[in-house]
């Protein structure tokens, strides 16, 4: 049975037995910080099950793109741990419970994928009688193949809050798979017994002191692997195996250099490729930190693992198609981003290479310290720099020190990582919660926004703080957050800034600076009160800064003709990778992969104005998911939108998004369109800053007043002050060329100086000494002449600039030759001044925090090469 019939399969039973089948959710979560990715089927529906949201139907359906990366370290290793899969899972919001469960996860194991009953096990939880007693005497399971396991096993639980036992279904693999061993049964750590599906039970709730209480409202929480549903129904030993990822192990394969085959790493490759694509194509981008570094940690690691293999460069960019027409039908963004797709692994494969070649110098660096200290551990600190700073993942620098015959202390380097990953998560954390109580007060019930249709209106004052804190007055001065019942002012979100504006009450005037929302949907109101007193539960006029909300629609009209047009200008790769709608200009973060050219912004700038001439009518309608969608609305990456109603924001018949924001009329009321800036903010995402309607005028003028000033400071009418620029460039290149040719022959007359201080030390020519020089590239340039001069020589500079050391150190080729080695040299100087270096035998340089010890590191250069220190140890 293909995997694309086991996923129709199980999503048609469970929709016959009234489920609502959901599509798979982004693996980005959407508002739930817990989380960096989504890596069960349960855990976009999870404030279904803790009641924060009413679910879509009692019953629900999914199958899930999953991305897990606790076992990254098995995978390739064994048959069955992947990155990348998709979980297929019915869920019950209070509705069944086990017995339905269990009797509808038998019937379909059994009569829809009719899998042999021999070959079928369960494991119950021990303490779990009333799935024992379904499983045995409902189902009809005999007593021996039901399998009683310990709460490690079979009780889910994520510390205080709701739990339950779980019961799991097994298809047996056959003995030729497992671990031989007479007792080996459903739990052992071999590959013989298959989890396919996982039945999890959430009937308590789990207290702080250990506790359990029974919930008042039982769910039902399943879990099936498709890959591995696939294996047991195409007699798969492997995942590898299977019709999803046999054709990228045997595109792989085929990559391999001879001689360089393994069985693990090539497995790991081809796991790795599905994954990449996936979270890509879902708005993850390569990055240092969260799940960007996922990302890039799976491509430089399958990166990696490649060249070992002897892949070749780019050979990963180059399988995507592959993975899109093996996954392309159930996932149809991939299809519609694979052009973006392959440019972002591509680039990521480029920068991985100078990565390497950078961390690598760095690394060697290291290396060459720990060998003149005799070390064989490579300090956490160092590797964590590298992690940090070059993107080296831990794996990637064990892997390069192991073939060097070092080690890398890893629990100082996962003190770092932890040092690092806990004050981030613990100044989150405090927000959260200091926000959750702080807002409390105020209800559950979301505050009712009228100002789509109005700027102006009643409410009555839910919650008021001051300084933070919840009091029942507030006075002239008082810097406050005020929550309404409704109110016309709307709350920042999707990259809108808030609404400003005014609330006054019977006794007092509140000035609002700013908007924003609680995740519940209330609406926090916060500014100083301007006089009087506002006090909790009065009756407010709220009226809305009118002329700032025009501005701040201006930019939002704005940056939906800016996206649609960016995507006809540059490809149909380009989305939305943020925004700020500000009144005073947009900001506008996109996926791209290069600069854009002069041209291409004077043509979208153009574009843009015409469109605003046009005068092209903006219309809003709610409508369907699956019907805007239909229609070709744009929808963001990681937003999540009600399924039933949804706004549609429609200007013309030129663009079409989901979109909660407010917005013009027509074009028109844009104005005038003018791009600020456009630079790079991150791997493959551009940023465009720009401004409209009398902003735009204004920065017009400015340039015009600053084009008037410099031709006035030139002497020279507008008209002819690029003409006169150009003669004044090339009067400036011709003295800059003079100049360098001076500081040349200055250089060649202090290189004639020094030659003359050379020692002599057992028939080779020595030269330490401190120089002017402008740089690094001076320096070498100096020392390669006096190598020249020299030879046989050993010649180390040194310069002082910004407060910082910069050291050199050169060695002739026929010394190199010999076993003489420039790194040794330099990095002890390194250390002297206060810093680190590296580089090759001929040439190497290091930098320094320590100038006042620039002196005494040079005047020990003569000794070091008298004890040998500049001959590597093969040599002596």
């Amino acid at each position: 049975m293909r995997s694309s019939e086991i996923r129709s399969l199980f999503l048609d039973f469970f929709r016959r037995k009234g489920h609502l089948v959901l599509p798979s959710f982004s693996l980005i979560p959407k508002d739930d910080p817990t989380l960096l990715l989504i890596g069960a089927g349960m855990a976009p529906l999870k404030p279904y099950f803790t009641g924060e949201s009413k679910p879509p139907h009692p019953r629900v359906a999914t199958c899930q793109k999953c991305v897990r990366t606790p076992d990254i370290e098995r995978v390739g290793y064994t048959g069955r741990h992947a990155i990348f899969f998709e979980m297929l899972g019915n869920f019950s919001f209070g509705d069944y419970f086990k017995e339905e469960a269990i009797t509808w996860a038998w019937e379909l194991v059994r009569e829809g994928f009719r899998m042999p009953r021999e070959k079928l096990w369960i494991s119950v939880y021990e303490e779990d009688q009333e799935a024992y007693r379904i499983w045995r005497e409902k189902i009809g399971v005999p007593d021996e193949r039901i399998v009683r396991l310990g709460k490690e096993s079979n009780f889910w639980e994520i510390g205080t809050g709701p739990c339950g036992p779980c019961s799991e279904i097994y298809f047996d693999l056959g003995p030729e798979i497992g671990c031989s061993r007479e007792d080996c049964a459903p739990g052992c750590d071999c590959d013989r017994y298959l989890e396919i599906w996982n039945l999890v039970f959430t009937e308590f709730y789990r207290e702080a002191d250990g506790g359990l209480t029974p919930l008042k409202q039982k769910n039902i929480d399943t879990g099936a692997g498709l890959e591995r549903l696939a294996m047991a129904l195409q007699g798969a030993a492997s995942l590898y195996e299977i019709d999803l990822v046999r054709p990228l192990y045997e595109y792989f394969s085929a990559k391999v250099a001879p001689g360089h085959r393994e069985e693990a790493p090539l497995r790991i490759v081809a796991e790795h490729s599905r994954g990449t694509v996936f979270l890509i194509a879902d708005g993850v981008l390569p990055s240092n930190e969260g799940r960007g570094y996922v990302l890039r940690r799976l491509l430089r690691r399958a990166i990696r693992f490649g060249r070992l293999l002897g892949m070749g460069d780019y050979f990963l960019s180059q399988a995507v198609p592959l993975v899109v027409d093996l996954m392309g039908d159930a996932y149809p963004e991939l299809r519609q981003r694979q052009d973006y797709i392959i440019q972002i692994i591509k680039t990521e494969e480029s920068r991985f290479y100078e990565t390497l070649s950078q961390g690598m110098a760095i690394l060697e660096g290291y290396l060459e310290e720990l060998r003149a200290r005799e070390s064989k551990v490579l300090p956490g600190e160092w590797a964590f720099k590298l992690y940090d700073t070059y993107g080296f993942p831990l794996d990637l620098t064990r892997e390069i020190v192991a073939e060097k015959g070092f080690a890398v202390d890893e629990e100082s380097f996962k003190r770092h990582l932890a040092g690092q990953q806990d004050r981030a998560r613990a100044a989150r954390a405090q927000l959260e919660l200091g926000d959750k109580k702080r807002y409390a007060p105020a209800g559950k019930e979301p505050t009712v926004f009228d100002g789509y249709s109005t700027l102006e209106g009643e409410g009555r004052i839910k919650l008021l703080l001051v300084d933070g804190q919840r009091k029942k007055e507030a006075a002239a001065g008082d810097k406050v957050e005020v929550i309404l019942d409704r109110t016309p002012f709307y709350a920042e979100a999707g990259g809108q800034v808030g609404d400003a504006g005014i609330l006054s009450t019977a006794g007092g005037l509140m000035v609002v600076e700013r908007t924003s929302s609680t995740p519940g949907g209330q609406i926090i109101h916060r500014g100083t009160v301007e006089k009087g007193k506002i006090m909790e539960k009065d009756t407010v006029r709220a009226r809305v800064d009118a002329e700032r909300r025009q501005a701040v629609s201006r930019s939002h009209t704005a940056t939906h003709l800016l996206h649609k047009t960016l995507r006809e200008l540059l490809g149909e790769h380009v989305n939305q990778a943020g925004s700020l709608v500000a009144p005073d200009r947009l900001r506008f973060d996109f996926t791209h992969f290069a600069p854009l050219s002069p041209g291409e912004l004077k043509e979208l700038e153009e574009r843009m104005n015409r469109l605003i001439l046009a005068n092209i009518p903006v219309a809003v309608e709610y409508t369907s998911l699956e019907e805007a969608q239909k229609r070709g609305a744009t929808a963001l990456f990681a937003e999540k939108y009600d399924r039933e109603a949804v706004r549609v924001v429609s200007i013309g018949e030129y663009s079409m998004e989901l979109c909660g924001g407010t917005h013009l009329r027509s074009t028109a009321e844009i104005g005038l369109f003018k791009v600020i800036a456009e630079e790079g903010i991150g791997s493959g995402v551009r940023r465009i800053e720009a401004a409209t309607g009398m902003e735009s005028y204004q920065l017009i003028r400015e340039e015009g007043r600053r084009l008037e000033k410099v031709a006035g400071m030139l002497q020279v009418p507008a008209a002819k002050l690029e003409r006169k620029l150009e003669e004044l460039l090339q009067e400036n290149r011709q003295l800059q060329k003079s100049c360098q040719e001076m500081k040349q022959q200055l250089s060649l007359l202090e290189v004639g100086e020094l030659a003359k201080k050379a020692v002599n030390v057992d028939g080779v020519k020595v030269l330490s000494a401190a120089v002017s020089a402008a740089g690094a590239e001076e320096l070498r340039l100096m020392a390669d002449e006096l190598k020249k001069r020299l030879a046989p020589a050993v010649v180390v500079l040194g310069t002082v600039q910004g407060g910082k050391v910069l050291l050199v150190g050169a060695v002739t080729p026929d010394l190199v030759k010999r076993g003489y080695d420039a790194r040794p040299v330099i990095s002890a100087l390194a250390r002297l001044v206060g810093g680190g270096g590296g580089g090759r035998p001929e040439m190497a340089q290091a930098g320094g925090k320590n100038p006042a010890a620039l002196e005494a590191a040079l005047g020990s250069v003569e000794k070091l090469i008298r004890e040998g220190k500049a001959v590597s140890k093969e040599h002596n």
